[in-house]
């Protein structure tokens, strides 16, 4: 641990320093949307735990077995689309709303933070979206964002309750007939809009973030249910630090994980559940949360679907590499 003059987890020195802080920064992970009963990537169970999620989440792997991916992102989407944004992605919308130099970097691909209300201009998804889906053929361009269907396919449709001797059977053989095509081309295959391993980060996502963090000091970076150790992301921390600011982590496991990225930076170390700590620490700006709800308003809804039929461009480069994680 590193050393700190003040306690560490003095929630008043923290909101004092908050409500005179006007760049922030928050870079959000899996623990974000614990509280809305998701389970990490490697926490994937059911039927995907005699499988490696990360073997699964390669380009190769999609090509010579689409139907075991789909499977596992359509349950993975499903499982996303049917939970619902926790007090932590409202408490981190409404800080957005109410600040517009505020921006979330987050590594999550569930969509809780959008339909959570958070300004789509201060959020960026270093990962990509599972409500995102893309054309594979290379002739063609189509993209759809905020796709929030349960089933892009029949074959796809959410599976009944299994019983505890067949949770673990093998996934079914889906024909790719049977498998999500663009509807832009007929004939290339549709697929997550996530990044995979191998692939490059969003380049227009990381344009904008270094935009941000160019722009000026920055007063505040907050570390929200990450390990901090992926990168690039993890990079954030450390720039920000360079940048004049104090870092507070929210983490469950700060006590437990001596290796938890951005704890050599911090200034702030609240263990807890994100969902409970981040309403608190954050009232002197966003209000209670009956205050940011009214803010808010109903966020209980899907985006609408939006399309692209340009050219999907990344620029690839060593620094820039996707992790797979999601």
């Amino acid at each position: 641990m590193p050393f700190i003059e003040h306690d560490p987890t003095d929630m008043n020195s923290f909101k004092a320093y908050l409500k005179q802080s006007k760049r922030i920064l928050a870079l959000c992970g899996a623990g974000l949307s614990a509280s809305s009963g998701l389970a990490t990537f490697r926490g994937a169970g059911g039927l995907w735990k005699t499988h490696d999620a990360m073997s699964l989440a390669t380009p190769n792997a999609f090509v010579k077995d689409p139907s075991l991916v789909w499977q596992f992102y359509s349950a993975r989407r499903q499982a996303a689309f049917s939970a619902k944004p926790n007090p932590a992605h409202l408490a981190l919308a409404a800080l957005a709303v109410k600040n517009s130099d505020f921006i979330t970097v987050t590594q999550n691909v569930d969509g809780l933070s959008p339909r959570a209300g958070h300004p789509p201009l201060q959020l960026q998804p270093v990962h990509g979206s599972l409500s995102t889906i893309k054309c594979t053929s290379v002739f063609c361009n189509y993209i759809q964002y905020d796709n929030y269907d349960m089933a892009l396919t029949p074959a796809l449709a959410p599976a009944p309750e299994r019983s505890s001797n067949d949770a673990e059977a093998a996934p079914a053989n889906i024909p790719v007939s049977d498998l999500p095509h663009c509807p832009k081309c007929t004939t290339g295959l549709l697929r997550p809009g996530v990044v995979w391993f191998g692939e490059s980060l969003p380049a227009h996502v990381l344009s904008e973030i270094d935009e941000w963090m160019e722009d000026g000091p920055i007063e505040l970076c907050l570390v929200i249910g990450t390990t901090g150790m992926v990168w690039p992301a993890a990079g954030y921390i450390g720039q920000c630090k360079e940048k004049g600011a104090r870092v507070a982590i929210i983490n469950m496991e700060i006590d437990d994980d001596p290796m938890l990225g951005g704890v050599e930076y911090a200034d702030w170390l609240f263990k807890g559940d994100c969902a409970q700590i981040l309403p608190q620490i954050l009232e002197p700006v966003i209000g209670t949360m009956d205050q940011v709800k009214e803010l808010l308003g109903d966020t209980d809804h899907f985006p609408a679907p939006t399309f692209q039929g340009g050219p999907f461009t990344e620029t690839t480069s060593k620094e820039s590499q996707g992790t797979g994680y999601y």
